[in-house]
């Protein structure tokens, strides 16, 4: 019996884990997100990145707000463990997994840069 309690409270703390968003990293939190397209001449194309937060577990106790920053601080992380300093995003995806409630997964495509200031 001591063993499924065990079992229980990892499930409980594995679910309550991913009602909050994938902090950044304090060396990726100013890694800028841009709707447009980077200047050329300024910037250096390094490689088509993906920020990803939620599944279908833990999908429906996360706010859909901590979804999207989640799925974007991954992004920043990713971004910064690859030398860019500037993500362009080119596609947001809300997805919803069989028989759920609400949105599950927020996936974000991006082009990562590194930009001349």
């Amino acid at each position: 019996m001591q063993y499924k309690s065990k079992i229980s409270m990892l499930f409980v703390a594995a679910v309550l884990t991913g009602c909050s968003a994938i902090p950044a990293h304090p060396e990726a939190e100013n890694v800028e997100l841009v709707n447009t397209a980077p200047d050329a001449a300024k910037c250096r194309f390094i490689k088509e990145i993906v920020g990803s937060q939620g599944n279908f577990l833990t999908g429906d106790f996360t706010p859909n707000e901590d979804l999207v920053i989640g799925a974007r601080n991954e992004l920043r992380n990713k971004a910064h463990q690859h030398g860019a300093n500037v993500v362009y995003i080119q596609d947001m995806k809300n997805t919803n997994a069989y028989g759920s409630l609400g949105t599950t997964n927020t996936t974000v495509v991006g082009k990562a840069y590194f930009c001349k200031k």
